[in-house]
């Protein structure tokens, strides 16, 4: 059955996310899953006078991969995969997955090599992101897998993700340029500040911002969106943090994820569930174990767990850090084959300090703006 929402995703996907001009070339990975969005975004990108491109895989191939492959395999990148990074304009990605489940059983080691061979790539791929020659963006198309780990049904997930998505508003482009507006006067105060002191359930962490430039994401680089971002300074990080929520990623869920930092690196990692994946991932390479990002989430529609980092990082009143790769355009100097999000919630009892000024409190920003 036809959802008009599907239509009205992919064209605040194509003329506000990446705002497609004429005769830029633009990829569309994704997978049949996701057919009804891919083919509105296929139209819209003509319709703006682009050239669409498809680049369509399976779910299922990564567990093939990952179990038959050999080393050699693992480590080879085809150099077509490089020149496509050189010679796109745009990047749409839409995430569908039958079984979030598949890689469970699958050796980390392996996981964690073939992420260090294409290393290089994604940091082209942030590079040219960086410099405004590549303009990306991702988002998922609801599935009854999504709808499971969310604890939901598949209408349910679905309203979820459009409300999240602000597609109910009379003007969603127009919504999403107001958050915009607020989001960048959380960002003017942030921007000439130095200390940042995160305060909760056992946690105590601080680290330096100084220099370094917060980046607002307001629905073009990811989207539903909804937080505001900076690179840490890479020796900066000291103290320890819990997460609130369990780490998803590669199909595995680690719970009750921390992390204690000396001098930017961590030095001590524990996990109640899977942490042996944990400290695989965090021996991938020496970036691994530094901090690439902390973030402020902001979007008020998404007050749900759901152990999918796109809605998760997002949640209003968290932060979250990723580890391993920082964005450029954020000042982060950290390189690294991983980058994963972690959630701490701050709206039991969680405070943020910066310079000696109460920043937010119980999830909920304090200052004058």
């Amino acid at each position: 059955m036809y959802d008009p929402r599907v239509e009205a995703v992919a064209r605040i996907l194509v003329d506000y996310s990446v705002n497609v001009q004429p005769g830029e070339l633009v990829q569309i990975r994704g997978t049949p899953e996701g057919a009804p969005l891919i083919l509105a975004v296929y139209q819209r990108i003509l319709e703006r006078g682009g050239y669409p491109w498809l680049r369509l895989g399976l779910d299922e191939a990564a567990e093939i991969l990952f179990k038959y492959a050999s080393d050699a395999q693992l480590d080879f990148v085809p150099e077509i995969d490089r020149q496509i990074i050189e010679q796109i304009d745009a990047q749409i990605s839409i995430w569908t997955e039958l079984n979030t489940k598949a890689l469970t059983n699958i050796d980390p080691a392996r996981q964690s090599r073939f992420q260090a061979a294409r290393r290089p790539l994604t940091e082209r791929f942030l590079e040219r992101a960086a410099r405004k020659e590549l303009k990306w963006t991702g988002t998922l198309y609801p599935t009854q897998a999504f709808a499971q780990d969310a604890e939901m049904s598949l209408r349910e997930f679905e309203d979820f993700y459009y409300r999240a998505a602000l597609v109910h508003e009379s003007d969603p482009i127009a919504a999403w340029q107001a958050i915009s507006r607020d989001q960048q006067r959380l960002i003017d105060w942030l921007s000439d500040k130095d200390q940042v002191r995160l305060v909760g359930p056992d946690t105590d962490l601080t680290l330096s911002i100084q220099g370094r430039h917060w980046v607002n994401c307001d629905g073009r680089e990811n989207f539903p969106d909804g937080e505001i971002f900076t690179g840490p300074v890479e020796g900066s990080v000291n103290g320890h943090v819990r997460f609130t929520y369990p780490a998803c990623t590669d199909g595995r869920e680690v719970e009750d994820v921390r992390l204690w930092f000396e001098n930017g690196r961590v030095v001590k990692a524990t996990a109640a569930k899977n942490e042996a994946f944990l400290l695989t991932m965090l021996d991938t390479d020496e970036g691994a174990r530094y901090l690439g990002e902390f973030a402020f989430g902001t979007n008020q529609g998404i007050q749900r767990f759901t152990k999918n980092t796109l809605f998760d990082e997002k949640i209003g009143g968290t932060v979250h850090m990723a580890l391993g790769a920082g964005y450029p355009e954020s000042g982060s100097k950290n390189r690294s084959a991983i980058h994963w999000d972690m959630v701490c919630d701050l709206r039991q009892g969680g405070e943020v300090w910066v310079d000696g000024v109460l920043f937010a409190r119980d999830g909920k920003f304090t200052i004058t703006l």
